[in-house]
């Protein structure tokens, strides 16, 4: 069960699951151009964090790590966050926090990754907080939904993955 400072909270779509291949989604980027996970280098592995909002405290630190990670694995991980934020307020925290190292897009239009990846809060169309990671071959390798959504993932264990499939 996910809960939501406490409260349970339905989770919207199919659940995603280690092994399975990973769902072509669209979101949306900064300059309100589409993203395809499909457009990213097939020669990476791509670790997907997932936030509810970019400018909540817990997400904000979420941000930030993975921003930092992205700069020493720039050559072989494709780190994108995606949150439902409109684009506008993802480039102006971005500016302000100097996230330059990953990909920030948002799920606010068609919430198509949250639907698709079981990620999506019922009610509220926030997204749960979680990490995906998927390797060179499109296939899902780890995930993680956070079972308190005001608590970080779990970076120690995302990151043991990713460096594997390195």
């Amino acid at each position: 069960m996910i809960t939501f400072a406490g409260n349970p909270i339905n989770i919207l779509g199919p659940a995603t699951e280690k092994g399975t291949k990973a769902q072509d989604f669209i979101a949306v980027k900064q300059d309100l151009s589409t993203f395809r996970l499909s457009d990213l280098p097939k020669d990476k592995v791509k670790v997907i964090s997932v936030a509810p909002s970019i400018d909540t405290g817990i997400c904000s630190l979420q941000t930030i790590f993975f921003n930092q990670e992205a700069a020493k694995y720039k050559d072989d991980v494709e780190l994108v966050e995606i949150t439902v934020d409109l684009p506008f307020a993802q480039k102006r925290y971005c500016a302000a926090e100097g996230i330059d190292n990953l990909t920030v897009v948002s799920d606010y239009q068609t919430h198509d990754f949250g639907m698709k990846y079981g990620f999506l809060i019922e009610g509220l169309k926030l997204l749960t907080r979680g990490v995906v990671i998927i390797d060179k071959n499109d296939t899902i390798q780890y995930v993680e939904y956070v079972k308190e959504v005001t608590t970080e993932p779990n970076y120690d264990a995302a990151l043991e993955v990713m460096k594997t499939l390195i």
